[in-house]
């Protein structure tokens, strides 16, 4: 997370805020904030969080996308999976068995992970746009919503190599899906509970184990 932080502040920004500049005319400072501040909340960028799905199944799933995340970007090679998710290759075939996975299906996948992430960053940059579209040009305001993939792919370019553990990205997700439940709850962690499936007591902990409570 660190290096991810370290690459908004010195890469990130300044193509954004040239990228205002140059369709804007102006720089917002509010939208450079806000999609650097998504940006380092979602290392994994091609996943969506939804929080309509109870917790523990949305856990499997994250674990799924993740694993096709590293088997895309390593061509289906069990050994380069192993290494990056910090896991041994006994571990790994646990897990594509579990989760139903072929790494057959990943050869030469590489192409089509690079393009679900710049289609993640140019959601973020089209969303957090809308945030301030009323205090925009609206003519300006379209130009720079239409050039948010090139803007997107030259901010992918930028972004760490490196992935997450399965454990950092585990951390990462539970992070992200409780604050996102808490959020849509309005802080009641009784209510929150249930709505994701978690008795109040295992809610609690998490919560307080991720510095959430």
């Amino acid at each position: 997370m660190v290096e991810l932080e370290e690459v908004i502040e010195k890469r990130v920004k300044p193509i954004v805020e040239k990228a205002m500049h140059k369709w804007l005319g102006v720089t917002v400072s509010e939208i450079k904030a806000d999609v650097s501040d998504r940006l380092k909340k979602a290392p994994l960028l091609e996943y969506e969080i939804s929080t309509k799905i109870p917790f523990k199944k949305a856990k499997k799933l994250f674990k799924k996308i993740y694993l096709s995340k590293l088997l895309s970007r390593f061509s289906g090679n069990i050994t380069d999976v192993a290494e990056a998710a910090g896991l041994d290759r006994r571990s790994v075939h646990r897990l594509i068995e579990e989760l139903d996975l072929d790494p057959e299906e990943f050869r030469g996948a590489l192409a089509k992970t690079e393009y679900v992430k710049q289609e993640a960053v140019k959601s973020i940059i089209q969303e957090s746009a809308e945030t301030y579209k009323s205090s925009l040009s609206p003519s300006k305001f379209k130009e720079f919503y239409e050039h948010a993939p090139e803007l997107s792919k030259n901010i992918v370019k930028e972004l760490p190599r490196k992935p997450l553990t399965l454990k950092q990205a585990e951390k990462e997700f539970e992070k992200s899906y409780l604050r996102k439940a808490l959020k849509q709850n309005k802080g009641n962690i009784s209510k929150t509970a249930k709505k994701i499936g978690l008795r109040f007591e295992t809610l609690h902990r998490k919560l307080k184990a991720l510095n959430l409570a």
